[in-house]
């Protein structure tokens, strides 16, 4: 009897077994099943990483539909599934989104954001030579017109995409203003 209480030990294996092990997206995924494969499981304890995974293979996870209250901040901030506290009391309690266990946390709550600044920063590495050159081009075109900026209109721009539109709104304007005579 293996549901008497205390019994562990079975004199044999199990009864029926599967041929074929369960695929979720056997007859095509849909798009909550794609969902669910990309989600990251971030901000949450080894175990209960387990579980969302187990539950994702399955197909056994079901997506949040409306955010939840958490319940460490009462408000409505948690927006990922079967999880009760949001990611920055998450971060700020260094506790587990899930279960709200202070355990090791196993993927930080951020660190999939660090991995896309990363992966964008090796792409620039990968085509590194072609920008570059194309960087001292820019850099001679504009020394070429260097005559015609104001240094005080350079001072109020936060940043060189902005004074670049300026410079070339103002050489349009220069040049609309020139007459040419045959």
């Amino acid at each position: 009897m293996s549901s008497q209480k205390g019994n562990v030990s079975r004199s044999r294996g199990q009864k029926h077994q599967n041929t074929t092990a369960f695929k979720n997206d056997k007859y095509g995924a849909t798009v909550q099943v794609k969902k669910a494969k990309a989600k990251i499981h971030d901000g949450l304890c080894q175990h209960c990483k387990d579980v969302l995974e187990w539950k994702v293979k399955y197909n056994k996870y079901k997506p949040l539909t409306q955010p939840r209250k958490c319940v460490k901040c009462s408000q409505k901030t948690v927006k990922d599934a079967y999880h009760i506290i949001c990611k920055p009391c998450s971060l700020q309690l260094d506790i587990c989104c899930k279960c709200g266990k202070k355990e090791e946390i196993i993927i930080p709550v951020n660190s999939h954001l660090d991995k896309d600044d990363q992966e964008e920063g090796c792409q620039q590495k990968k085509s590194g030579r072609k920008n570059e050159d194309l960087d001292i081009d820019e850099d001679e075109e504009d020394d070429d017109f260097g005559d015609l900026r104001d240094d005080d209109d350079n001072e109020d721009c936060d940043s060189d995409s902005e004074r670049k539109t300026k410079d070339k709104a103002a050489l349009v304007q220069e040049v609309s203003q020139i007459n040419i005579k045959d």
